[in-house]
């Protein structure tokens, strides 16, 4: 009993530390003078278990809302997060050792209690919301990852609710995607390993904003970035913005670190693994564990040495590979993930999406939306006055000028 209570005093103290950073949450929240505008809802929500989701549904509580939480990644879940949530009246269906059958579990027992509004970060909860039948009136996306996968599903005619797609929100991807997971991806890296990136070869692959936020940040460090890409736009932005541009088979004999962002599917493979030099380094900052082919390295070393908690070496053909968080979402399972000043941005837009949903789902129909530039532009506005920031404001002859 007495450790449980630790835990929850430790929740507490990182809960207000990251509310203290997240003003812009407290701004929506307080707009609306207490007054319970959610109280008829019950949110099944499937999200990273952190400080700042924490700040997030305590707001959406205040506004009323009835909250089932499960974790979106089975690594990522902060123990002591989930025990304050709970002290507050909030079901948590999660814990930090998940397996992957009580992974999926956990969003069944969600799913179960029925909820009104979906709210997930990746899409494994909607297609399991999908799969299942359940009646929803509407939901939120958070990744890019999670996102594809609701096209393809929407193409097929499978999706059976209206769905907003927060990545898509400027004021969401880019800053959470670029500054965030950019940041937090090389703390995971540094937690985890304690070496030094300057002067290192790193290759990342994909320069999408996460790759470009985790370039950017690998470059101020020191370290000689080099990009792999399959977009041919992409590629030339890189190059442009000072990168080395190789096909990653021309990496392999020279790089010290890799880092997938993709959300593609083995971008890491056996005929790269097999040509890496003794002791490099590989992980992933993409949603899923699927950017690294993790079953070639199990195969071929059944008992790799475990040097500390998330990081592994695994000797092939007389090699030393090292891994990663077992190829999970390095700035979650190694890190704390995205600061509370940038997560204040995303879930500004996810709680105003709810909030959107809530009022209009009977006028929306069963396909994915992007966040209203109306939301967007009340969402930058929020977030100048949170960061203290002044912006000049256009004359009447300039706007004269402009209609012209």
């Amino acid at each position: 009993m007495e450790n449980y209570f630790k835990l929850v005093q430790k929740g507490r103290q990182e809960f207000l530390w990251a509310k203290n950073n997240m003003p812009m949450i407290n701004s929506i929240i307080n707009k609306y003078n207490g007054k319970k505008i959610l109280e008829k809802y019950t949110l099944g929500i499937c999200l990273h278990i952190t400080k700042e989701t924490a700040v997030f549904l305590l707001g959406l509580k205040h506004l009323g809302a009835n909250i089932m939480l499960c974790p979106a990644n089975p690594l990522s879940t902060q123990n002591h997060i989930a025990a304050y949530l709970k002290e507050n009246k909030i079901r948590v269906f999660a814990n930090r050792k998940e397996t992957n059958k009580s992974f999926y579990s956990n969003m069944d027992s969600v799913l179960n209690q029925t909820p009104e509004i979906v709210i997930d970060d990746g899409g494994e909860f909607h297609k399991r919301a999908l799969q299942k039948k359940y009646k929803i009136l509407g939901g939120t996306e958070e990744t890019t990852s999670g996102i594809n996968r609701l096209k393809a599903w929407y193409k097929k005619k499978l999706i059976t609710y209206p769905i907003i797609a927060v990545n898509h929100s400027k004021t969401k991807h880019l800053f959470d995607n670029r500054y965030g997971t950019g940041q937090s991806s090389i703390e995971g890296i540094i937690r985890s390993t304690g070496i030094l990136l300057a002067g290192k070869y790193i290759i990342v692959c994909g320069y999408g904003w996460v790759g470009k936020g985790i370039a950017s940040c690998l470059k101020g460090l020191g370290a000689k970035v080099t990009i792999t890409e399959i977009n041919p736009i992409r590629a030339l932005e890189a190059f442009m913005d000072g990168y080395y541009v190789k096909p990653i088979s021309e990496t392999t004999e020279f790089a010290d670190i890799f880092i997938t962002c993709t959300g593609q599917l083995r971008i890491i493979r056996q005929e790269h693994i097999k040509k890496m030099k003794n002791g490099v380094i590989l992980c992933n900052a993409g949603h899923f564990d699927m950017e690294i082919d993790t079953n070639y390295l199990k195969v071929e070393d059944r008992n790799p040495l475990v040097i500390k908690k998330n990081l592994k070496c695994y000797k092939i053909n007389g090699k030393k590979i090292y891994l990663l968080a077992e190829g999970r979402v390095i700035n979650l399972v190694c890190a704390n993930g995205n600061s509370p000043e940038i997560m204040s941005l995303s879930f500004a837009n996810q709680l105003m999406s709810i909030i959107y949903i809530s009022k209009n789902h009977n006028r929306l129909e069963n396909k994915i939306y992007k966040v209203s530039k109306r939301i967007e532009n009340k969402i930058s506005k929020i977030a100048l006055q949170s960061f203290n920031l002044k912006i000049d404001k256009i004359t009447q002859e300039q706007e004269n000028y402009f209609n012209s």
